[in-house]
This record gives structure tokens, C-alpha cells and sequence, in this order.
């Protein structure tokens, strides 16, 4: 009996999901529509390179929140196949035309527009199926109820059964029966069904797949470059740092050893040598340590790491920090690394005295803005370091974007797909 109520639990949800759901496949995808369609019309005379980019971000923030329903309600993933903003993100008219033109040239637009027009036809037909089935049967239940006394002077036709009597009533009921029951068995597939159309439009062709897969082996084959660069780096590090002094510390106890009983004042001075040189390997050591994961930002987290980071720089700086949970710990380091890299980019070349860092997570994006007020002029291909940040984001799928008008304010800006824990 317990097994029976949860079966029938689900399928009344699957309903009540479907009827929830129908009013954003009629009213949500019908206004984008139009209001994309609008917008492209308006290109030609110049109000619509303002106007689509703000339009298709709703689009696609619409379409998001529907492949995360899909994967959530039916357990069917939708893949986000959006291609990332140019490198370079200028500012004014040209910023905006390039901006619309990079829109309109990506094939996933095109899906999420033919998307709406079907999400709001035949998905919403389908989702009308799914929770009519299941209310439709109360009117006739109603009206064998005596309901059909109102209509007793007329015929009132439930379906295809004239109602106008006690009998044609129960004939009305048992017809609604058999409706609950075929609505109690339909919801949940008619409810997959909506998803999987959707996927039909909105999922990537096998060739754009092809070149998702091209993407990643280059990200991934940086990034192991990047790994065996860093372990270089490290290796380095320990041989001219505190390798170095180790060693020099080592031969110089063995001086003392031979000088305590000849030269005891000589022995205090190599000893007092051999302290400084302990605590400066000591410190190199926690330096590179810092440079390999931060004890801060195992121990705190992404936000109080970055906090930390900022206070170390030579100007004033604000942090505001969003963040309701914790990613990934590569994540977090390649984040941390990226805001670390960007704020000594702006100390060696901006000439700037204030820096603010905003940190949040929204849309399942960590996004990341460092902002100067120095003398602006950054772009990627400068040798400024932009590059590597963008290397190291690309591993994780991530973006930069870097506006950077002459004479500044500098604003370098960080997007990783991510889920909060």
C-alpha cells in the first residue's frame, strides 16, 4: 500500500511540475521570442546591438534554468554549448557590435530561438496533457455529483458524453476515472517527453561536440604543460633557495664543531650565521609552500584567501566576497592564483593606488572582477601574464575578458562553471 501512495505521489508532482512549468513554456518563451525577434529586427538601424545582447542573456538564462530541470525532474543533461566572449571585450559602439556580431555567429543562439518557438507550441501542448489528464477527471466527478442539475435544461458535453441527466452524470464519472488513470500513468512520461524535445533543440550537433572535445585536449594539454612548468619552477626554487642554504648551514656546524673548544667566540658568531640561515630557509620554504596551495586557502576557504591576498598589496584595496558555499579545491587554487596573478599585474604595470576584487557565485558560475583605477591599456597579447590566467581558467572551462580603455579604470573579469558544496 505504502509503494502504491509514493507511485501515485510522483505521478500527481510529475502533474503539478507540468502545470508549474506550463506558464514559463507560454508566457516566458512566447515574450523572449518576440522580444528576440524584435530586437534582430532592430539591428540593422542600430538599437538592436544594444538590445540583443541584454535579450539573448535572458534567453539563455531561461534556457539554463530548463536544462537544469530537465536534469533535476527526468534526469536528462542538456549540455551548455555556448562559445566564450573574444579574449579582448572593448567598450562602446565597436565592444557592442562585436559583442551582437559574436552572438549572432555562435549556432547555439540560433537553437535556443528555435527552441522557444517550440517549447512554446508543442512543449506546451505536452505539458497541458500532462496535468489536464490529471484535473480534467474532477469535472466529471463534479458533475455526477449534481452538477448536471444546472445543466439539466441543456446538454452540456463533458468529452463526447452529453450530460443532462443522473445517469449521463455517472457516465460523465466514469469516464473521468478512466481519464485519472490514463493521466496517473501519462504525467511522468508526458513530463520527460517536454525535456527530451527540448534537448532535440537545444543540444549540440556531433560536430560542434567534435570541437568541444578539440577544446578540451588543448585546455588539457596546457595544463599538464603548466604542471610540469610549475614542478620545474619548485625543483628551482629548493636547489638555489633553501637547498642552498641547508647545505651552507650544514658545512658551517661543521666549523663550529672544530672551533667551540679552539675559538669559542668565533664558534658563537658562525652559530648566530647558522641561526639566520636556518630561519631564511625556513622562510623560503613557507614561501614556496604558499606558492604551491595557501594554508589559508585550505583552511578558509576562496573568499578569506583572497581577503589575505589583497591586504599583502602596496595599495588600498576592497574585497567583496558572495559566496553561500565551497568549490572544488582545484578550483579554488586556479582561482586564487588567477586573482593573485592579475593583482601583480596591476602592481607592476598599472601605476594604480586602489584595487577592488568582487567574488560570487550565481548561475552555477564563479565569477571573479578585479578592478584598478590605474592607467588602463592592458590587453592579452602584451605579455602582461593575461595569458597565462586565460590558460589556467581554460582548464576548467573557464573565461577572461579584460576592458582596459586608455587611461584606465583596468577591469579583468573571471568566469568558472562550478557548484557550490
Amino acid at each position: 500500500m505504502g509503494s502504491v501512495r509514493s507511485r501515485v505521489r510522483s505521478k500527481l508532482l510529475a502533474g503539478g511540475r507540468a502545470f508549474a512549468l506550463s506558464f514559463e513554456s507560454i508566457a516566458g518563451s512566447t515574450t523572449l521570442f518576440v522580444l528576440w525577434s524584435l530586437s534582430l529586427a532592430f539591428v540593422p538601424l542600430g538599437v538592436g546591438l544594444v538590445t540583443t545582447p541584454w535579450v539573448t542573456g535572458l534567453v539563455r538564462r531561461h534556457a539554463d534554468r530548463r536544462r537544469r530541470l530537465a536534469d533535476a525532474w527526468s534526469g536528462i543533461r542538456i549540455p551548455v554549448p555556448y562559445r566564450p566572449f573574444p579574449r579582448d571585450a572593448r567598450t562602446g559602439f565597436v565592444g557592442q557590435t562585436e559583442r551582437t556580431a559574436h552572438i549572432l555567429k555562435d549556432p547555439a543562439t540560433w537553437r535556443d530561438l528555435r527552441w522557444l518557438l517550440l517549447d512554446m507550441t508543442a512543449g506546451y501542448v505536452l505539458l497541458v496533457l500532462a496535468f489536464g489528464l490529471l484535473l480534467y477527471p474532477v469535472e466529471g466527478l463534479v458533475l455526477a455529483a449534481g452538477l448536471w442539475r444546472v445543466f439539466e435544461d441543456d446538454t452540456y458535453w463533458y468529452a463526447f458524453v452529453p450530460v443532462n441527466s443522473q445517469a449521463t452524470g455517472l457516465m460523465a464519472a466514469a469516464l473521468g476515472v478512466a481519464l485519472l488513470h490514463l493521466g496517473l500513468w501519462a504525467s511522468r512520461p508526458l513530463l520527460r517527453l517536454h525535456f527530451v524535445l527540448a534537448r532535440s533543440s537545444l543540444a549540440p550537433t556531433p560536430q560542434q561536440l567534435s570541437r568541444r572535445i578539440d577544446h578540451l585536449t588543448e585546455t588539457r594539454h596546457e595544463a599538464v604543460d603548466a604542471a610540469a612548468s610549475e614542478l620545474r619552477r619548485i625543483e628551482r626554487d629548493l636547489h638555489d633557495g633553501a637547498q642552498a642554504r641547508l647545505v651552507a648551514m650544514g658545512m658551517n656546524l661543521g666549523t663550529i664543531e672544530a672551533l667551540v673548544e679552539k675559538d669559542p667566540a668565533q664558534a658563537k658568531k658562525m652559530l648566530a650565521m647558522a641561526r639566520t640561515s636556518s630561519a631564511e630557509a625556513l622562510t623560503e620554504l613557507r614561501d614556496l609552500v604558499r606558492g604551491i596551495h595557501p594554508p589559508v586557502l585550505a583552511e578558509r576557504g576562496l573568499g578569506d584567501a583572497v581577503r589575505a591576498l589583497a591586504l599583502r598589496m602596496p595599495f588600498a584595496s576592497e574585497v567583496a566576497v558572495e559566496l553561500p558555499g565551497r568549490a572544488d579545491a582545484p578550483v579554488e587554487s586556479a582561482a586564487y592564483f588567477a586573482v593573485s596573478e592579475t593583482l601583480t599585474n596591476a602592481v607592476k604595470h598599472s601605476g594604480a593606488d586602489r584595487v577592488w576584487v568582487d567574488v560570487h557565485h550565481a548561475d552555477g558560475m564563479l565569477r571573479i572582477s578585479v578592478t584598478d583605477n590605474g592607467r588602463g591599456g592592458a590587453s592579452m597579447g602584451t605579455g602582461s601574464g593575461l595569458g597565462g590566467i586565460e590558460r589556467r581558467l581554460g582548464t576548467f572551462d573557464g573565461v577572461l575578458a579584460v576592458s582596459s580603455p586608455v587611461g584606465g579604470p583596468t577591469m579583468v573579469t573571471m568566469e568558472i562553471p562550478c557548484a557550490l558544496s
